[in-house]
């Protein structure tokens, strides 16, 4: 065992090391190396050092007493200089300055320095001067080099790091290849990725969790699930990071046979259960919508962090439980932005935008600045309630004021919003300011503007849109379809439902409902049966295809195929008011009393109750939903009151307008 000693000069108070010695053994230095004993008491002070002012203080006493000489002294100063939450890199860089010859590890130690502290560029630059300067490098240098490549987001930096590995020969020490692994892993290039894995003569645990990881998070979950078979086949034992990336993999997959496949391998290995695999564990359980299970481990387990509360909250609310979401939530002793986002989102997915917006609003309050990701949900729930008022302030108030950037994700959200609130030109205002537009982009413009009734402008920008080179998938073809359907397009929808397949796209129920609507409103009625009958097999007309034709046949009065279609809707959800409203409205308006009579009567007798009217406005930030006939608001009076005198005026209006003709 080594034994670290140095010459040491009396120093004038004990008091000094005692200071030092009764902290607790800090983070930057939690795992000394077991062959060292350093029995020196300024190297003590240094391995317990905790702060800034301490250090200096070290540094002090080893410049009177000539220790800042020495190398290993001064390396293990600059070690928590460089890598303790409580250094100062600035500082370390001018300690280092003063280092005459800095060996590997002092090197090693700034580039690790900069890389913890996200300053990439930094730390490679060091790297390349070590380089430069033919400084004799290990293997740990290119691990921290690579690293430092890796946060520059340059693939050819990364290349040219390996190309001097295999120069210098490293490129067989695993703790190298690994390191390989995980940057074109974090690079997204898994090809050369898995060749560096296959090529590995020597394989540990980080090696195969490395792979697996990087697979899961690259969206190739089974490739990843696979490498972790072969792995266990292979007698490798899996650590808890191993455990932790394929339940991330099972979690993506949305697999929960394979995921407890994994729990049952971990267990019999005898793999440790952290917070952080415990997590995982819920996560998956939770993705799986396993929720029962995800609340038998959450309940069991003994320290729970803000990923396990968050987890619960999210796995609640995408499976449409929003009060056990609520009840987690309240139940936080801490919470980040995250957490709030889980919440929101959950009342945002579960329609139910008024709580979604308050929930925002009471963030707000309590000075937690929301992301990218927290305006996306609160847009979405804008335009769920026609909030525009809000989705406005959040512009205003983030975007405009350049707080938050504007991204393609959140100029689509504010699309969305815009033209769900009514004011399409809004929308196209946005759609012109984003400076990088998506598919999505085109694809929220396009069925805004079928939705809004502009059919051309839909179409033109389609146009527009193949002719930038962006290929169009399944929904852009929905919102061309529907806007040719509200243009009453015959031939141009016929040609785009035909041009589908030009692009790899086969119809699907959505598009034979757009066709269906299209034929059913210019009294193609028969063209549109037709259409249904050619569906191809297993494909089965929905509720969508149905309606659509039941509508066409309201429209023309066509009584023969509007009993078909309104026969199939009651089949498909007999509590569906709607087909049997549209059904008496059709006999109605052909004057066929007895059938009205026969629509109403299965209504009573299957218990169906046609769903009043209602809508939501925002007035100051406040929301108010009405019924029809509804006389619950406490200012209801005035209302109906105002809306009367609304009535009498257009009567007024109206009779003015007569008089005017007959003179």
């Amino acid at each position: 065992m080594k034994s670290m000693k140095l010459p040491l000069t009396q120093f004038s108070s004990r008091f000094f090391f005692r200071s030092f010695l009764t902290q607790s053994h800090p983070k930057w230095n939690s795992s000394p190396s077991p062959n060292l004993r350093i029995t020196n008491p300024i190297l003590l002070l240094i391995e317990s050092c905790t702060s800034m002012s301490q250090a200096m203080q070290i540094q002090s006493h080893m410049t009177r007493t000539c220790l800042i000489s020495h190398l290993f002294p001064v390396s293990r100063l600059l070690s928590f200089i460089a890598l303790d939450d409580n250094g100062d890199l600035g500082y370390a860089v001018a300690l280092f300055a003063q280092i005459p010859q800095p060996n590997v590890y002092v090197w090693n130690t700034l580039i690790r320095g900069f890389v913890r502290k996200g300053l990439f560029d930094v730390g490679f630059g060091y790297f390349a001067r070590m380089v430069g300067e033919r400084v004799e490098m290990d293997e740990r240098s290119f691990v921290f080099g690579l690293k430092a490549c890796g946060g520059l987001g340059d693939v050819r930096v990364g290349e040219s790091v390996h190309s001097r590995v295999w120069k210098l020969g490293f490129v067989e020490a695993v703790i190298v290849r690994n390191g390989l692994i995980h940057f074109y892993c974090e690079r997204g290039d898994l090809v050369c990725a898995k060749r560096g894995f296959d090529e590995s003569g020597v394989r540990d645990v980080v090696t195969w969790t490395t792979m697996i990881d990087g697979m899961a998070k690259n969206g190739m979950s089974d490739d990843a699930l696979k490498v972790f078979n072969e792995m266990c086949q292979r007698g490798v034992g899996p650590n808890e990071v191993t455990l932790v990336a394929a339940l991330y993999a099972c979690a993506r997959k949305g697999d929960l046979v394979v995921g407890e496949r994994v729990l049952a391998s971990a267990a019999r290995l005898g793999v440790r259960l952290s917070v952080s695999a415990t997590n995982a564990m819920l996560d998956m359980y939770a993705k799986c919508g396993a929720m029962e299970k995800a609340g038998e481990v959450f309940e069991a387990m003994e320290a729970k962090d803000v990923f396990s509360y968050t987890c619960m909250i999210d796995g609640y609310g995408k499976h449409g439980h929003v009060e056990l979401a609520r009840e987690v939530f309240d139940g936080m002793p801490k919470r980040n932005v995250i957490s709030w986002n889980a919440m929101i989102g959950g009342y945002s997915q579960n329609s139910r935008p008024k709580e979604a917006l308050e929930l925002f609003q009471k963030m707000e309050g309590q000075g937690l600045a929301p992301m990218e990701s927290t305006l996306v949900l609160v847009l979405s729930a804008c335009a769920q309630s026609s909030c525009m008022e809000t989705g406005q302030r959040i512009y205003d108030c983030y975007i405009e004021q350049k707080r938050i950037p504007l991204t393609v994700i959140l100029g689509n959200a504010f699309i969305d919003m815009y033209a769900k609130c009514g004011d399409i030109d809004a929308a196209k205002g946005m759609f012109d300011k984003m400076t990088r537009k998506d598919l999505v982009s085109y694809n929220s413009m396009i069925t805004s503007y079928a939705a809004h009734g502009f059919a051309e402008k839909a179409i033109a920008l389609f146009e527009s849109m193949r002719e930038v080179g962006i290929k169009p998938d399944i929904i852009t073809f929905v919102g061309v379809l529907s806007a040719c359907a509200h243009g009453g397009l015959v031939v141009e929808g016929w040609d785009y439902f035909n041009d589908m397949g030009l692009f790899g796209l086969a119809p699907t129920m959505e598009h034979y409902a757009c066709m269906v609507d299209l034929l059913g409103r210019v009294g193609l009625l028969s063209k549109a049966h037709e259409l249904i009958r050619s569906m191809p097999m297993p494909m089965e007309p929905d509720e969508g295809i149905w309606g659509a034709l039941l509508n066409g046949a309201r429209m023309h009065g066509d009584i023969e195929l509007g009993k078909l279609a309104a026969e199939k809707l009651m089949a498909l959800n007999p509590s569906d008011s709607g087909a049997y409203m549209l059904l008496a409205g059709l006999c109605a308006k052909q004057r066929e009393w007895s059938d009205v009579r026969m629509a109403r009567t299965l209504m009573r007798g299957k218990g169906v109750k046609k769903i009043p009217g209602s809508s939501s406005i925002e007035v100051e930030g406040e929301f108010h939903d009405f019924l029809v006939g509804d006389e619950s608001h406490p200012e209801s009076e005035a209302i109906y009151r105002v809306l009367e005198e609304i009535w009498l005026f257009s009567k007024w209006d109206n009779h003015s307008s007569g008089i005017d003709v007959c003179l």
